[in-house]
């Protein structure tokens, strides 16, 4: 017999923009039930995405530094690499978030159950956990339920040798030689954080450019970074046939300026995208509208359904944990009575690889591509103290601004600590400032953050620390 429980609000999925979203609600009086198919909250993000590969990153990024203090006359050894102990050192810290998010949920009296959430109809649901089935009629709802890898057609995602971004952060071992598929965010952090513990990378990717989207500039450096780390990058290629050997190792054809060549790889890793777990929903049983797997939702995250919202991945480009978190109180608003709206006028992305690149709002591709009319103001980290300091001298800062207003359209920025910077862009933006705004503003020397002062100086023509001639 089926159990029957009630709450004001559901949320379907415990990610960032989950939890986030059920929280609000309970803080603003709610009964909320919070539901995950995994049996530890924090979803994609936090259990098998953003924080352990952070963590893989930041490991990584140590020893790569290590290694170039060579160059300033210290010198270390060789690393000795524990591959269990790093493995360890990663799930505590996710161990860790988990135990916080759990005391969080506890605290503020949501009640969680861990089961695969189905719908029944526009207020109904149907809960199957490892004990019983649940049926949870609810008020509002919120749809939280986020994406998943897409995997390449005629490739088995259940072989040992490949590899997704969940099975890839598993660090099993150190493929000797490794093929990453996929030139975009996953892929390159991910390969380097195996490139850097000992795995010979080379990268395939379908389009012309690794990073689709950001502007070349501020890929330079990191490409430079890249082709020394990795064996190979193939751009405009793409992967036709993966076959693989009774020993484990995989054939893989790719296919490259019309000729195609087979070559051996330990593993592959497939980061070709993800897409959104619409079908674990059984939308069918609503009359929520998709559109190519995605939910359509309003400034308020309203699906076409009154009292149905959706945020996060399952609303659409760009799959970022910020941006399903802001979605996630903004839903919890709505739903609980309040005005509240997405409005926002950029939405950040950054590639923690080393060096960080980082951007928001208005990118010169595309300027061009939508014909809107910019000037552009460029620091040099060549010219930066602080970044000759710490060898970060090919870095640079980058603003777009509107001709008219001088209000800053976008920001690109390439160097350490980039996914920091960026903020000061992103507060600049909302805030409408103007160049003049910035580079008015005291900033701390020697510091990379000043680079964004000085690129607004730049614009000015009040920069002291380079010469611009006058024009």
């Amino acid at each position: 017999m089926k159990n029957n429980i009630h709450g004001d609000i559901v949320v379907i999925g415990a990610g960032p923009g989950g939890y986030a979203a059920a929280f609000r609600a309970a803080d603003l009086g709610k009964n909320v039930i919070l539901i995950d198919r995994d049996s530890e909250l924090g979803g994609v993000c936090l259990n098998r995405g953003c924080i352990p590969s952070k963590a893989l990153l930041h490991i990584t990024k140590v020893m790569d530094d290590a290694a170039s203090l060579s160059r300033m006359g210290v010198t270390y050894d060789k690393p000795k690499i524990d591959i269990n102990a790093i493995r360890a050192h990663k799930d505590s810290i996710v161990k860790q978030l988990n135990t916080g998010i759990a005391q969080m949920a506890k605290a503020r009296k949501v009640k969680t159950i861990n089961g695969l959430a189905r719908f029944i109809s526009n207020d109904q649901l149907s809960v199957k956990t490892n004990k019983e089935d649940i049926v949870v009629t609810f008020d509002k709802c919120i749809i939280a339920s986020g994406s998943s890898s897409t995997m390449i057609p005629g490739v088995d995602p259940d072989h040992p040798s490949i590899l997704t971004s969940r099975t890839a952060l598993d660090l099993v071992d150190i493929p000797k030689d490794l093929l990453v598929i996929g030139g975009g965010v996953i892929g390159l952090e991910l390969g380097q954080v195996y490139a850097t513990l000992g795995s010979n990378v080379s990268v395939v990717e379908f389009l012309p450019n690794l990073i689709p989207g950001a502007d070349k500039d501020i890929l330079r450096p990191l490409l430079r970074k890249l082709k020394k780390q990795f064996k190979s990058i193939m751009t405009s290629s793409k992967v036709t046939k993966v076959e693989p050997h009774k020993n484990g190792k995989l054939d893989i054809s790719i296919e490259s300026n019309g000729k195609t060549e087979t070559k051996t790889f330990d593993k592959a890793l497939v980061a070709v995208g993800r897409k959104p777990n619409t079908d674990l929903l059984n939308i069918e049983s609503t009359d929520i509208k998709t559109n190519n797997g995605f939910l359509d939702v309003d400034v308020y995250q309203k699906t076409n359904v009154e009292n149905i919202f959706a945020i996060g991945d399952i609303c659409g480009n760009p799959m970022l944990a910020h941006r399903a978190t802001h979605q996630g109180k903004v839903a919890a608003e709505v739903a609980c009575g309040h005005s509240a709206a997405f409005d926002v006028c950029a939405i950040p992305s950054v590639v923690y690889t080393d060096p960080e690149v980082a951007w928001a709002g208005l990118t010169e591709l595309e300027a061009k591509e939508k014909e809107i009319s910019f000037e552009k103001a460029e620091f040099p980290w060549a010219a930066s103290g602080r970044a000759i300091a710490i060898g970060a001298n090919q870095g640079k800062t980058k603003l777009l601004i509107d001709p008219e207003t001088k209000q800053i359209l976008g920001v690109g920025i390439v160097g350490p600590g980039a996914g920091d910077i960026i903020s000061e862009g992103m507060l600049a933006m909302e805030m409408g400032s103007d160049a003049e705004d910035v580079s008015l503003t005291v900033h701390p020397h020697p510091t990379l953050g000043e680079t964004f002062g000085m690129a607004a100086e730049v614009f000015e023509g009040t920069i002291t620390d380079l010469y611009v001639p006058k024009k």
